[in-house]
């Protein structure tokens, strides 16, 4: 990219304006090996405009970032300040928009429009008029005017399938509730009747003001069957002061937060979260499955209710099997440094690469070596939503159905000693030990779980069975997505992560099912199980 931008530099610096085109923003791209960022790059090499694409006007139509930085310079040479804007544009395929971009000696402007609209079908292209100088104060870029003097120049393009009879320049003055100040006649610039140039001149200096938007300019233009259509309003300043332009929070979040630094930090402390998920709890198991208050507490419903005890208690439980518990270990790590899915990352008839959780995986164009980590922070897009809303709440969804059996029989087993006031009182505290130490082993049967235990524990089953529904329809609508973005067949050597998901929610559900049998508990038959 230096190198394509290095070959313009020879030339005078009025003679060459330069407009980079790029489908990512700036948001979403990477730095060099190097550090080196493309904002720096576009400055200092003074490019007038980045236009991108990918984001398709999803979040605002008016995706718009203005970049300025100093570039270096020694202590005889004061530093400059170079800028240059950057503006997305929006999505042909779904929303039918389209920009007319035109370069005024040195000035860039230009205009989005939509064809087609939603259950709408135009004859004729509508007329469409852009005004090339002055320039909108709000997309302007006041470092270039600043170097350039006063133009007194009215400019504009104007498209239209029907012969144009009279084009006007109107003037618009805000602090007097914008009342017109001067009309303006433009004339083709031309004999041909089918160019699209009006120009017209003016007394720039008698606008000269100290805001940004206090004038503003309007075209109108009226042809051979007496339709008029005007563009629309837009502030100008002649003196290169530029107006501020108001953004939504949402579209400041997605392109102006450089997320290639957050992205880190969204992806360790996801995986922080997790490991931590699977190591405390052993710990917490290790030191409290035999602690004498713990026990006591999980057969208390007013204990159980506190938070605290809540987070302990999910904690220690969910992580009692073992099976489940390596098993969620193994796709952790399935998932760190294995291929997530194979498909087309470059185009349909390319080469299938491997998409990691670092980026992709592709030959390299000779065939003779391989590249890794590429399509970063991009890769984002895929990895952060499947981490964040599946395998983090498929593992919180695992550890409350343990957790969900465990008080199951910790109720059946508090019930059945009210009932049972004959029993012993060794005996008693041994059954309530057996049901606090193993709730979610092998206890089958025992005591009477009966209705009235089945109802208490019902609806909390159903909700974690819910979510666990909820969570494989975000994780399938994933896959759609992908199939369809990087053209995968849908079978499994494609879809690793897909299948695993479900080998794990599935027998979980059954493995934490409560146990029905109506059968009386008797601790002496359980007691190698406490062992």
């Amino acid at each position: 990219m230096e190198s394509e931008l290095q070959q313009w530099d020879t030339y005078p610096g009025d003679s060459v304006t330069k407009v980079v085109f790029g489908h990512f923003p700036m948001s979403f791209t990477a730095s060099s090996e190097v550090g080196q960022r493309y904002e720096n790059l576009f400055a200092r090499h003074s490019v007038s405009s980045y236009i991108c694409g990918h984001l398709h006007g999803k979040f605002n139509r008016q995706l718009w970032r203005f970049h300025s930085s100093k570039s270096l310079s020694d202590v005889k040479v004061p530093k400059k300040v170079r800028s240059f804007w950057e503006w997305e544009l929006g999505d042909w395929k779904d929303s039918r928009v389209i920009r007319i971009l035109a370069i005024d000696r040195g000035v860039v402007s230009f205009l989005d429009m939509e064809l087609i609209r939603k259950n709408e079908v135009e004859e004729d292209f509508p007329t469409t008029i852009l005004i090339t100088y002055p320039v909108d104060s709000t997309s302007m870029n006041s470092i270039e005017h600043i170097t350039k003097p006063f133009r007194n120049d009215i400019n504009a393009l104007v498209f239209s399938t029907q012969p144009i009879v009279n084009v006007t320049a109107k003037v618009f003055d805000s602090f007097k509730d914008y009342k017109i100040v001067e009309e303006v006649p433009l004339q083709p610039v031309g004999s041909a009747a089918d160019k699209p140039l009006f120009h017209g001149k003016w007394n720039a200096e008698s606008y000269l003001t100290a805001s940004a938007t206090r004038y503003l300019l309007q075209v109108s233009v009226l042809n051979t069957h007496g339709k008029e259509t005007r563009s629309n309003l837009r502030p100008f300043s002649v003196q290169g002061k530029q107006a501020p332009f108001r953004s939504t929070l949402l579209a400041r979040l997605v392109f102006e937060i450089e997320w290639e630094f957050l992205y880190l930090v969204l992806f360790w402390s996801n995986i922080s979260f997790l490991v931590m998920l699977l190591c405390l709890p052993k710990v917490l198991n290790y030191f409290m499955e035999r602690n004498p208050f713990y026990c006591q507490s999980i057969s208390s419903p007013i204990q159980r209710r506190k938070y605290l005890f809540l987070v302990y208690w999910v904690l220690t439980e969910g992580s009692r099997n073992r099976m489940f518990w390596f098993s969620m270990v193994i796709y952790l790590l399935y998932l760190l440094k294995l291929p997530w899915f194979w498909g087309y990352a470059t185009s349909e008839n390319g080469e299938i690469a491997s998409m990691y959780l670092s980026g992709w995986r592709v030959q390299s164009p000779d065939g003779h070596e391989t590249l890794d980590k590429l399509g970063s922070p991009d890769i984002m897009t895929i990895t952060l939503p499947f981490m964040y809303l599946v395998v983090t709440p498929m593992f919180i969804l695992i550890y409350s159905l343990f957790v969900e059996r465990s008080a199951f029989y910790s109720d059946c087993s508090r019930k059945s000693n009210c009932k049972n006031d004959s029993m012993h009182h060794k005996e008693s505290e041994q059954l309530a030990q057996l049901v606090a130490v193993v709730p979610s082993n092998s206890l089958r049967g025992g005591f009477n779980t009966s209705s009235t235990c089945k109802f208490s524990c019902d609806w909390t089953r159903r909700f974690l069975l819910l979510g666990c529904l909820i969570v494989t329809l975000i994780h399938f609508k994933q896959c759609l997505a992908l199939m369809f973005a990087y053209h995968l067949p849908f079978h499994g050597h494609h879809h690793c992560s897909f299948w695993q998901l479900c080998f794990l929610l599935a027998p979980s559900r059954f493995l934490s099912k409560d146990d029905d049998q109506s059968n009386i508990f008797n601790p002496q038959d359980h007691g190698n199980q406490v062992i």
